[in-house]
């Protein structure tokens, strides 16, 4: 037994011995050169350096100054009398709402007003206030005149919507602090700020939150030649070269929102990029916006699919929305409140008691 033994720790010693030789040189083997080395730093380098010129670029993209923005000219003359007349008073400006569709600039707003006015804006969206604390914390820590902008202020839930109103009108904030009988209301003074509320859907505020906004805007969809400016803007911010009927190409299938101007703009800039070409003209913003399934009119493939659904299965409607969810496999939520708006906008769809009905104008686009 002990000569078994023997061997088999012979055999454990032999291979623990060879395992020890094997690692130096796989240690060598792996090490790297001092060239690799300086030749991986330069590259890291080199791709932190892109990323921070893109993010950048991105930012600038934002415009930061009153006379920057291009469009909505009504809201921007309202907005520059109140930026004066508080300027004048050496007050901050009075609290503002304001609504329309998502992607027109609402927050891009805010900033500019903070912007002008020489102070900070604190960027927040009602969901993420769930609990007072959320929004005290936000309120206490506001310095004189500075901006506190609440996106989709309609989502607020009933106990912060009620600490927003004394701190709006009398600037302060009332917290109980106990319960029962020995529950205790203390007043905690604020410093003079606006609040900002944007919002999609303006009838889902409560009358005592919508009266107290002093200003109350609405933003209007882009005309085609103020989305041109923007591409034409952006193309420059993002060192792109693109020639004026390329940008009116682009701008012509944005649904008359920036935002969904931008994302296009990048979309054919990466066509350009892979294609080798130099510049964006219309034929290459066609190619690459057809590529996307983004036509002339900007109806991109769910859009064309609803409008398909009520012509051909329905013929013409009149068609319900659950009908219409069930045959195309979407949710009725998504297109009443995603496709169909823009649908509506332009035409295409009609809204009656008995459901909705294609027009002669959609079936002449999709050439059924």
């Amino acid at each position: 037994m002990s000569k078994k033994i023997d061997l088999k720790m012979a055999i454990k010693r032999s291979s623990s011995d060879k395992k020890q030789e094997k690692l130096p040189r796989q240690r060598k083997n792996k090490s790297p050169s001092p060239q690799n080395n300086q030749k991986e730093s330069q590259e890291i380098l080199l791709s932190r350096e892109i990323k921070e010129d893109l993010a950048q670029n991105e930012e600038k993209i934002r415009p930061h100054q009153l006379k920057d923005y291009v469009g909505q000219k009504d809201l921007k003359g309202v907005l520059n009398i109140a930026i004066m007349a508080a300027k004048q008073r050496d007050e901050p400006l009075d609290h503002i709402l304001l609504y329309g569709p998502p992607g027109l600039g609402k927050t891009t707003m805010a900033l500019i007003l903070a912007s002008e006015m020489g102070v900070s804006c604190k960027i927040t969206a009602a969901p993420a206030l769930e609990r007072p604390r959320d929004i005290i914390g936000l309120l206490v820590g506001l310095q004189p005149g500075d901006i506190l902008f609440i996106d989709e202020i309609h989502r607020l839930n009933r106990v912060t919507e009620e600490l927003l109103y004394p701190a709006m009108e009398d600037k302060r904030l009332d917290v109980t602090i106990g319960k029962g009988q020995s529950a205790k209301i203390r007043s905690i003074p604020l410093k003079p700020f606006t609040l900002v509320g944007a919002t999609t859907k303006i009838g889902s505020l409560t009358s005592p939150l919508r009266d107290r906004f002093g200003l109350i805007q609405r933003l209007q969809f882009y005309e085609l030649d103020e989305l041109t400016e923007i591409v034409l803007r952006s193309a420059n911010i993002l060192n792109v070269a693109i020639d004026q009927c390329g940008a009116q190409e682009i701008a012509r299938r944005s649904r008359g929102t920036p935002r969904i101007t931008n994302r296009l703009l990048r979309r054919v800039r990466d066509y350009v990029q892979v294609k080798g070409k130099n510049k964006i003209d219309q034929v290459l913003a066609s190619e690459a916006l057809d590529l996307h399934n983004v036509d002339r009119l900007g109806l991109d493939w769910t859009d064309r699919l609803v409008l398909s659904t009520i012509i051909e299965q329905f013929k013409g409607g009149p068609v319900g929305l659950d009908a219409i969810a069930s045959a195309t496999g979407e949710d009725s939520k998504t297109i009443e409140e995603v496709y169909e708006p823009y649908l509506l906008q332009i035409g295409f769809i009609n809204r009656t008691n008995r459901g909705r009905i294609a027009t002669p104008e959609a079936q002449q686009h999709l050439k059924i």
